[in-house]
C-alpha cells in the first residue's frame, strides 16, 4: 500500500508540476509580449513623432516656397514695368539727343512735342555741361548724354534693389 500512496503522490506531483510549469510559462510568455508591445509601442511612437515631424516640414516648405514665388511673380512685374517706364525715357531722351543734334527747327510741331514731353527729365542737367556746336546748328548736347547715363545708372540700381528683395533666402 506504501508503494501505491507513494504512486498516487507521485502523480499528484507530477500534475502539480505541470500546472505549475504551464502557469509560469505562460506569466512569461505574457511577460515577453508585454515588453514587445511597449518597445514596439514606444518605437512606433518614435516613428510617428519623426513622420508627423517629416510632414510638417514639407508643409511648411510648400507653404513658403508659395510665397517666395507670389512675392517674385509681384517682383517681376513691377521689374517689367520699371524696364517700360525706363525704356521710354531712354527712347525719348535719344529722340531729343537726335533733334538737337541734327539742328531740328524749334517751331516744328514735333520737335515742340518732344521737347516739351523731355523737359522734366532734362532740366535737372540743364547747363551742366557745354555743348558743342558746329556752325549751321547741329550741336551735340553733352547733358542729354548726362542724364540719359544717370537714369541708365537709376535704372540699374533700382533693378539691383529689386533682385535683391526678389531673391529666395537659403537656410544653412
Amino acid at each position: 500500500m506504501d508503494d501505491n500512496i507513494l504512486a498516487v503522490n507521485e502523480a499528484r506531483r507530477a500534475v502539480q508540476h505541470e500546472t505549475i510549469k504551464t502557469k509560469v510559462e505562460s506569466d512569461v510568455n505574457a511577460e515577453i509580449a508585454a515588453r514587445v508591445d511597449r518597445t514596439a509601442n514606444t518605437t512606433e511612437k518614435k516613428i510617428n513623432e519623426v513622420a508627423s515631424e517629416f510632414r510638417g516640414k514639407a508643409v511648411d516648405e510648400v507653404v513658403e516656397t508659395d510665397h517666395e514665388l507670389g512675392r517674385a511673380r509681384v517682383l517681376a512685374r513691377i521689374s517689367q514695368v520699371v524696364d517700360y517706364i525706363f525704356g521710354v525715357i531712354y527712347v525719348l531722351l535719344a529722340m531729343r539727343l537726335l533733334l538737337v543734334l541734327i539742328g531740328a527747327r524749334s517751331s516744328a510741331g514735333f520737335t515742340q512735342f518732344i521737347m516739351g514731353i523731355t523737359n522734366p527729365f532734362y532740366s535737372p542737367f540743364r547747363g551742366i555741361a557745354a555743348s558743342p556746336t558746329i556752325a549751321g546748328g547741329f550741336a551735340l548736347s553733352v547733358p542729354i548724354i548726362i542724364a540719359m547715363l544717370v537714369y541708365a545708372l537709376v535704372h540699374s540700381g533700382i533693378y539691383g534693389l529689386l533682385r535683391l528683395i526678389a531673391h529666395r533666402r537659403s537656410e544653412i
